[in-house]
């Protein structure tokens, strides 16, 4: 059930936010791991956009299972269209749970910027390190 942009404002949503959901949300159809822990995210409605997992790298933190660049490249879609990893690929994650990370596909649109594509061309988005993020570099 679709509400109006009026009501998420009024019950605490920012703009973009209110925007979003106003509209139904977005489907993710592709998802594709940059080598700097950053997501292509291809939606539904063509557009493709840059979401920066970057920050999420903190010590103790479950993204810590799949801070190496081979790990972080297995990301997927799972059965509810949310962008996920296995932490353990030889493990079952539909009977193991506890074994995949996910993050929802509302949050990846909104935590996400545009990128230029065919459909927004003008839009460009600097590439960026792993040493302009702040992390060190991954030690096997």
């Amino acid at each position: 059930m679709n509400r109006s942009r009026q009501w998420y404002l009024e019950n605490g949503f920012s703009p973009a936010a209110a925007d979003y959901f106003s509209r139904g949300g977005r489907r993710i159809s592709s998802v594709s791991a940059a080598d700097d822990y950053t997501l292509f995210l291809d939606f539904d409605n063509g557009e493709r956009r840059l979401f920066d997992c970057k920050r999420f790298f903190t010590p103790g933190s479950v993204f810590e299972s799949i801070r190496s660049p081979a790990a972080f490249k297995r990301v997927f879609l799972d059965e509810c269209g949310n962008v996920a990893w296995d932490i353990d690929p030889a493990v079952d994650s539909s009977v193991h749970w506890d074994n995949r990370i996910d993050l929802c596909k509302d949050s990846c649109y909104l935590g996400s910027v545009p990128v230029a594509s065919d459909r927004y061309p003008e839009i460009e988005v600097p590439p960026l390190s792993v040493a302009e993020s702040g992390l060190p570099p991954y030690k096997a």
